[in-house]
């Protein structure tokens, strides 16, 4: 009782049930934005600590798969929902800036949290390596259908593009599944978290299994509710406000849509636990990448009003690109510290302020 009077985050659940009257009441747009993203904070911690408790028992690999698993759950509901409206620029846009959102923000904050509380902070680099070589596959897959699409709108011979979008997106899907496999089955060592630090927080309460799991089952089945109303409310919200649907779909809703990770990202990497941290940070882009968006393009030929295929824009590409090898670059040596963190969150925010300055 005592603890529940106490101020802390936990006041936030109270904006869970305002969130469904004030959407029932169709009051004014940012009204039910502000309430919804405010929901999501708090929802965004359980799922964080559920899975800090779940990996104690399976180890920080599988862990963080069902943090990214479960923390993607909003983002996959929100692009099926637009992809069965027809909006297939908002999924493809959304898709991009959950991927740039997890790259360099997620893991930016990461390192830069991390680093204001524990002066040099250690991973696994050979796991993050590899999971370095799978987003430049995916970022390089990515490409092919949106230059073939270039080419064939120059020439107009477009009958072989929606065949060459489901070929690749089934080979990505294969992909993502061999992954699963290698690192769950055959080469789990390749992922194993480095040495626990001495200054690492030791965890006294620990939940049992069961509790892990439901905890994190119920906190993302609410996160993606939530999720859906703040959609539902972003483009009148944009429009008043002034803002692009183009930074509305890029950058807005793949924060606010991402937030279990990052936070969750945030708090593993406060208590030194650096391997579960980058594990949800670049598993959930791996996972967007590799599944998520060749899985959209293959629901698509049953729902919606046509086939989706993945031609993102030059723009959208480029920055992806670049933020794989950014991120290379910066967490490659298996350290970290505040001001690789800075580094990785300076580059989002300049991105950021490119696409809102970018007219829709």
């Amino acid at each position: 009782m005592k603890t529940l009077l106490k101020p802390g985050i936990h006041y936030l659940y109270l904006f869970l049930p305002i969130t469904v009257l004030l959407e029932f009441m169709h009051v004014s747009p940012p009204l039910v934005f502000l309430s919804a993203a405010l929901s999501i904070i708090p929802l965004a911690k359980l799922i964080g600590h559920s899975t800090e408790q779940i990996a104690t028992y399976t180890g920080d690999s599988l862990g963080a798969l069902l943090n990214v698993t479960f923390g993607n759950a909003p983002e996959l509901i929100i692009t099926i929902v637009a992809l069965n409206a027809g909006l297939h620029d908002i999924v493809l846009a959304s898709l991009a800036g959950a991927i740039l959102a997890n790259l360099l923000l997620a893991m930016g904050l990461s390192f830069l949290f991390g680093g204001f509380k524990h002066h040099n902070q250690e991973y696994n680099a050979s796991g993050l390596r590899i999971n370095v070589s799978m987003m430049m596959i995916a970022t390089i897959s990515l490409m092919i259908p949106a230059a073939f699409h270039q080419f064939s709108e120059k020439t107009h011979t477009n009958l072989n593009l929606n065949a060459l979008n489901i070929l690749i997106a089934s080979l990505l899907l294969l992909t993502y599944g061999l992954y699963l496999f290698f690192m769950l089955k055959t080469h789990p060592d390749f992922f194993a978290a480095s040495k626990e630090k001495e200054n690492e927080e030791p965890d006294h309460k620990r939940w049992s299994l069961p509790r892990g799991i439901i905890s994190l089952i119920v906190a993302s089945v609410l996160a993606a509710v939530m999720s859906e109303m703040l959609v539902g409310a972003a483009e009148e919200t944009g429009k008043i406000v002034g803002m692009s649907n183009l930074f509305i779909g890029v950058v807005l809703l793949a924060v606010i849509g991402g937030a279990a990770e990052t936070i969750s990202a945030v708090a593993m990497a406060q208590k030194n636990k650096m391997d579960l941290s980058i594990g949800i940070a670049m598993g959930s882009s791996m996972q967007i990448a590799l599944f998520v968006a060749p899985l959209l393009v293959l629901l698509s030929l049953f729902i919606g009003p046509s086939q989706m295929n993945l031609n993102f824009s030059r723009t959208l590409i480029v920055c992806i690109f670049l933020s794989v090898i950014l991120g290379t670059m910066v967490a490659g040596d298996g350290k970290s510290n505040w001001y690789k963190g800075f580094q990785l969150v300076m580059v989002y925010t300049i991105i950021a302020i490119m696409f809102y300055f970018i007219p829709s």
